[in-house]
């Protein structure tokens, strides 16, 4: 039905946009599940598919749970008959009637009455019951979850899996707690911070690139044991694997090391593989993924010594001639660009069938890890690999303000990087931090392996995308 063809049988029908509520005591799902003859039912949804029979007609309606077919006939309705008629794909009704099953054995709701709840005044897309168009399902994707069954299967079960990893922590006797979003100085992990304003203290804030600082702070404070699912903030670019917007999970244990943290991503994520992939063996994007334990682990120091001839106790100096001599490199490297190279190593070095600990990190890699006992130049950590992604980050924290100082110094070197040295994290840490471990879990890459999407797009409900000229974000020209 047109718009003005709609306005003009309002008096017929009434607005549907006055209406507040419609009695929905089971969804279609549940009324699928116990279904009996003749049970009477009242629900509501959107009307995914309509055909009509002269005195009768069928439409089949939609909820977040499942669908369910509605028969409609002008003997029951009498004049919300024509009201029937009149429904486009799209439209939002509610339905009463009772349940019987057609000869085709299809459970089906012989309504008795029919109301308009809200109208669609824009068609849905042609393709609706198959949306393939990438532009569309990111930048519309309240269309790509009416169109795309798999799409609500996935973000329904991205739920349940960061329910699980909560409950999983909880059941370690971690504590969740918050901590702030907005930061006067970006700390916890190398990136670019976004930049705003606060007007009322006329301070320049940050929103967060990780809660790190601020957990380690409540380990000062007396808890031994807690966790946050955060939002966190990148000023950087876009691709399969980085939304400038993400979703970590960062743990804290005071009296651990890192070798706790690394139990526990092996028993988190085999837990989670049993119950989303169905065993420890799985398909990601045609390869098959083996999170059989134990995992392996690579030490990165090595990888450079293959590589580039670089020996643990080489100064940083002695590290960048090395690798630019190797590489042809005419400018000396920065401590961002030789961490994406080591990013670049250990993904081009490991078999990507299963998952791989990255260890013996760089101590001038890691500015907050605690150095190995054995080796001062190599640091207590691991980064974990899936499928040739980064997914989990921990280390055995360092816990000494002397030695930490120095090493944000030194990280101000960084000309890549918005390095500011934190006297407020220093000035806690000399009240006495215990010995602990921490943990990051990229949650969005995790559920992406998990569900065996290509891209985080696909796991994250609204993406950041370019913006259209003359429309916004979620707009489609």
């Amino acid at each position: 039905m047109e718009k003005e063809e709609f306005n003009k049988n309002e008096d017929k029908f009434g607005n549907p946009f006055r209406e507040t509520s419609f009695p929905k005591p089971l969804s279609i799902k549940e009324i699928v599940d116990q279904y009996r003859e003749e049970k009477p039912v009242s629900l509501a949804g959107r009307v995914i598919s309509k055909r009509e029979h002269g005195k009768s007609g069928f439409a089949h309606l939609a909820d977040s749970t499942g669908k369910i077919q509605i028969y409609a006939r002008l003997n029951n309705l009498k004049q919300e008959f024509d009201l029937f008629k009149s429904l486009d794909i799209g439209d939002i009704i509610g339905v009463e009637g009772k349940l019987f099953t057609t000869r085709t054995e299809e459970i089906t709701v012989i309504a008795d009455k029919i109301k308009l709840l809200a109208k669609a005044q824009r068609p849905l897309p042609e393709k609706w019951h198959g949306l393939r168009d990438v532009e569309v399902r990111y930048r519309q994707r309240y269309l790509d979850l009416i169109a795309n069954n798999e799409a609500r299967d996935v973000f329904r079960k991205r739920t349940e899996i960061v329910a699980s990893i909560r409950k999983f922590f909880e059941n370690l006797s971690f504590v969740e707690v918050e901590t702030p979003m907005l930061h006067h100085i970006p700390g916890g992990a190398a990136g670019r911070p976004f930049e705003t304003f606060h007007n009322a203290t006329s301070n320049k804030v940050y929103l967060r690139i990780a809660p790190e600082l601020y957990l380690k702070r409540l380990l000062v404070g007396g808890f031994d044991k807690v966790f946050e699912i955060n939002r966190s903030f990148r000023n950087e670019g876009l691709s399969r694997r980085h939304n400038p917007e993400f979703t970590m999970l960062e743990a804290y244990a005071a009296y651990f090391d890192y070798q706790f943290m690394m139990k526990a991503c092996q028993d988190l994520f085999t837990e989670l593989a049993e119950k989303f992939c169905g065993g420890l063996i799985f398909e990601y994007q045609g390869k098959k993924i083996d999170f059989t334990t134990p995992w392996q682990r690579i030490s990165l120091a090595e990888l450079f010594k293959k590589e580039f001839d670089i020996e643990p106790e080489d100064s940083h100096k002695e590290v960048v001639e090395k690798i630019s001599k190797k590489i042809n490199l005419k400018e000396g490297l920065s401590r961002s660009q030789i961490l994406k190279l080591c990013e670049e190593l250990i993904e081009k070095n490991y078999p990507q069938n299963r998952p791989a600990f990255i260890t013996d990190f760089f101590t001038w890699t890691s500015p907050l890890a605690k150095k190995r006992k054995d080796n001062p130049n190599l640091v207590e950590r691991f980064e974990l690999f899936i499928a040739g992604i980064e997914v989990a980050n921990a280390y055995s924290e360092l816990n000494d303000p002397i030695e930490q100082k120095k090493r944000f110094i030194e990280q101000q070197k960084d000309k890549d990087l918005d390095n500011q040295l934190d006297q407020n994290f220093i000035k806690s840490l000399e009240y006495g931090m215990p010995p602990a471990t921490g943990l990051g879990i990229g949650i969005d890459r995790l559920v992406m392996i998990l569900l065996n999407q290509p891209s985080i797009r696909d796991v994250i409900l609204f993406p950041l995308l370019k913006t259209k000229e003359g429309n916004d974000d979620c707009s489609v020209a």
